[in-house]
């Protein structure tokens, strides 16, 4: 959690309004995602907008004009998208050069609301792994979150995202 926090330019939950694939003018093979902002915890990615990123690779192989299938889909580890999925996001800086963008810790800086709760496709596993907060500053809900991994409170987890972000608990030393 402290490196998806920290390797995120934007944090984000929302609706996943949209996914498209293709190829852009410089040949690289694309999966264009929009999510509809609900509530942004880092960044400047406003509250109730659509905020549009593009992820490397396809999201099925793709038949070209010229006949031969192009198979460039995205990468395992990468996060899928699908819409109407709920979401939070941990949104990496697009890059420099081609403008792609994608989650910090790549599956892991995608989790999926179910019933309140929030899950990554590896059902959490490592989110809380090494993670030290400094005393005082954790609620009992977020205390036991930390401890006993699986499927968490989406309340609670956002509660914790929003203040380490917003009273810099890493770059203050309070959370490492």
């Amino acid at each position: 959690l402290t490196g998806l926090i920290s390797d995120s330019q934007a944090i984000v939950q929302g609706v996943v309004r949209s996914v498209t694939d293709g190829i852009d003018q410089n040949g690289l093979p694309y999966t264009e995602v929009t999510i509809h902002v609900r509530a942004s915890a880092k960044g400047s990615i406003a509250d109730d907008s659509d905020y549009t990123f593009r992820q490397f690779g396809l999201t099925k192989p793709m038949t070209m004009a010229n006949g031969h299938r192009l198979v460039a889909v995205s990468p395992d580890g990468f996060p899928k998208w699908h819409e109407g999925e709920s979401v939070v996001a941990f949104l990496h800086q697009p890059a420099s050069r081609t403008g792609l963008q994608t989650t910090a810790g790549l599956a892991q800086g995608k989790l999926n609301f179910v019933n309140d709760h929030l899950f990554n496709e590896f059902n959490n596993s490592g989110l809380f792994d090494g993670v030290r907060i400094s005393d005082g500053l954790l609620t009992p809900e977020e205390q036991n979150m930390l401890t006993t991994p699986r499927a968490v409170d989406a309340g609670t987890f956002m509660n914790l995202v929003h203040r380490a972000v917003s009273e810099q608990w890493i770059e203050n030393g309070e959370m490492r």
